[in-house]
């Protein structure tokens, strides 16, 4: 098989299994699919053993995050692939709450297999709203034609947002190409470009836990010297509400954080100020200082003001800061691109 679609799970029966429908319905044969779930209690081991024994389940007694299970279900695909054929092996990272094309592997798998200079891939997500999810005969998925992200969309204050997210899809990014990398919520990895940024044992970085870990591993990417490609006729759904324009103002993006809950919140400021530790070159960090200082200085009013709770993420801030200069390190040493082109993407 030259490609594992690998899901992690957690209690995520609500969505798992119109996802496995979805994929083994590809016109695209030539993978297997490798589960890792998270402790869950709703009985996915005797769910996928009795509708899908083909299915590879690995489980943790308890919640790993995204990060450390994405992790294992890597390693597992790495240590059973030839590491002589890791450039033509894939691995397709994949939310439970993903819905595919049909052609959604075939369009996608064309392009990177013609493609050995990328080292991740993406298709465009449309967002899917469902109803009475929970309920067999009244459950209802409506697949909209409302962008959920194209790729990830690098601003000058260094932080990151889904590409044309609540749009709605026109064609206005069939030409998209080449971007700065895409979302996790459904991402395609070239074996060898996973083995090149890894650091011990870890692809994601291990200490993210969840969220953020998507946008390090594109930087990490880019700077090791892989591009990133969109394909917008691979079309997939993900479940994540289907109306509405990303928020463009101050004040709209403060009351979408408000709908967040504080564990995101707080993992999502934690770890971008880690990606930026990890990640942002001197020079890189200079040319943007005007617009990384402006946005840094409100995040952190806005979090005395609103979420004095999360302040706990400047403390647990330092005490990651050893661990992320060794990351750091590697990530420096092993640069293979100009800051010239990282710089392009954050303009």
């Amino acid at each position: 098989m030259d490609l594992s679609i690998n899901i992690v799970t957690w209690n995520s029966m609500e969505f798992l299994p119109d996802l496995l429908k979805t994929i083994m319905s590809q016109t695209y044969k030539d993978f297997n699919v490798l589960v890792v779930d998270n402790g869950s209690n709703d009985g996915i081991e005797a769910f996928l053993r009795e509708e899908y024994p083909s299915v590879t389940l690995l489980r943790n007694p308890r919640n790993q995050g995204f990060s450390a299970a994405h992790n294992q279900g890597i390693r597992y695909n790495l240590d059973h692939w030839d590491a002589a054929e890791h450039g033509q092996k894939f691995v397709l990272v994949c939310n439970p709450d993903i819905l595919m094309h049909d052609r959604f592997l075939e369009n996608l798998m064309r392009v990177a297999k013609s493609d050995d200079k990328a080292g991740s891939f993406g298709g465009k997500l449309l967002r899917a709203f469902g109803e009475n999810l929970g309920d067999e005969v009244l459950r209802e998925t409506v697949r909209s034609q409302i962008i959920d992200s194209v790729a990830l969309n690098a601003h000058r204050n260094r932080t990151v947002s889904d590409m044309g997210a609540g749009e709605k899809d026109e064609g206005q990014y069939d030409d998209l190409d080449e971007v700065f990398g895409v979302t996790g919520a459904m991402v395609l990895y070239r074996a060898s470009a996973l083995s090149g940024v890894r650091y011990k044992d870890e692809f994601f970085d291990h200490d993210f836990f969840a969220y953020k870990e998507d946008v390090d591993m594109a930087w990490r990417l880019q700077r090791a010297g892989w591009t990133c490609r969109v394909v917008p006729k691979a079309i997939a759904y993900h479940y994540r509400g289907m109306y509405g324009k990303e928020a463009s103002g101050l004040w709209d993006r403060v009351k979408n954080r408000r709908k967040k809950s504080s564990m995101r919140n707080y993992y999502s400021t934690r770890n971008h100020w880690l990606m930026l530790l990890k990640n942002l070159s001197f020079t890189n960090g200079l040319l943007g200082l005007p617009w990384i200082l402006t946005y840094e200085f409100s995040r952190f009013v806005y979090l005395i003001l609103f979420e004095p709770s999360n302040l706990k993420a400047v403390a647990d801030l330092f005490k990651l800061v050893h661990k992320m200069h060794k990351k750091r390190s590697q990530i420096m040493s092993s640069t293979d691109v100009s800051n010239r082109r990282i710089n392009g993407f954050f303009l």
